[in-house]
C-alpha cells in the first residue's frame, strides 16, 4: 500500500465505494464500546452522507434469519436495495458482496460495520492484502468491549488501514464549501446527527433570520 499522505490519498466521492455490515439487532445487544444510540446514529449519518455524495453503498448481514435484519434507519436510506445476508462471518470471503462493491469500479473502500474486531477487522485484512485502498469508520463500528475495538483498530491499522469517523469522511468528500451540489443535502444531515453542530448551525439561522432591535 502506498503511504496515506498527500492530497490524492484523501476520500473523493467519484472513487469511494461504502461496505456496511453488519448492523443488526443481535451484534447491538452485545455492543459495549460505544453508547449503541450513538453507534446507529452514526451508521445511519454515514449511510445518509454516502447517498447525498452518489456513493454506491453496499448493505449485508449475516444470518439475519436469526441476528436479525438491519437496522431499519439504514435500510430506509436505501429503500429499494436489496440487503446482501451471508453465512460467513468474514464479508470479504462473500463473493456477491466482493462482486457488488468491484461492479462499482470504485477503489477507495469504507468499511464500518459491528463487530470491530470480527465482521470488520477481517474484511478489512483481506482487502488490504488484496491491495484496495481501506478506510475504516470507526464510529460508526463498535465492538464487544472497549478494549476489543481499540485493539481491532490496532490490528488494522498495522495492516495498512486508514481510520476516520463519519463526519471526517463527509468532509472529505465534501472538500470545499463552494462545491454546492452537496451542500444542502450535508447539512441536513448534520442537523439531525451532528448533535452540537447541527444545533449550533440551527441557532446561527435563527440569530441570522432575528431583526436587529432598534430605539424606539
Amino acid at each position: 500500500m502506498p503511504p496515506r499522505n498527500g492530497l490524492a490519498s484523501l476520500l473523493r466521492p467519484e472513487d469511494s465505494v461504502v461496505v456496511l455490515i453488519d448492523h443488526q439487532p443481535f451484534q447491538l445487544t452485545n455492543l459495549n464500546s460505544h453508547d449503541p444510540q450513538m453507534a446507529v446514529n452514526n451508521a445511519t449519518a454515514l449511510a445518509k452522507a454516502a447517498k447525498a455524495f452518489r456513493v454506491p453503498t453496499i448493505l449485508t448481514s449475516v444470518l439475519a434469519e436469526r441476528g436479525g435484519v438491519i437496522f431499519p434507519q439504514i435500510t430506509d436510506v436505501f429503500p429499494d436495495q436489496e440487503v446482501i445476508d451471508r453465512t460467513l462471518i468474514n464479508t470479504w470471503e462473500d463473493s456477491a458482496v466482493v462482486d457488488a462493491v468491484k461492479a462499482t469500479g470504485r477503489k477507495q473502500l469504507i468499511i464500518a460495520g459491528l463487530w470491530t474486531e470480527v465482521c470488520v477487522a477481517m474484511p478489512v485484512i483481506q482487502a488490504l492484502g488484496e491491495g484496495w485502498d481501506v478506510t475504516v469508520v470507526t464510529d460508526a463500528s463498535g465492538a464487544v468491549s472497549v478494549e476489543a475495538h481499540e485493539i481491532a483498530i490496532q490490528r488494522m491499522i498495522r495492516a495498512g488501514a486508514n481510520m476516520m469517523t463519519w463526519l471526517a469522511v463527509a468532509a472529505e468528500w465534501q472538500r470545499d464549501w463552494a462545491r454546492i451540489e452537496h451542500v444542502a443535502e450535508l447539512t441536513d444531515i448534520l442537523k439531525h446527527h451532528a448533535a452540537g453542530s447541527g444545533i449550533a448551525y440551527l441557532w446561527e439561522q435563527q440569530l441570522l433570520n432575528t431583526p436587529v432591535p432598534t430605539e424606539g
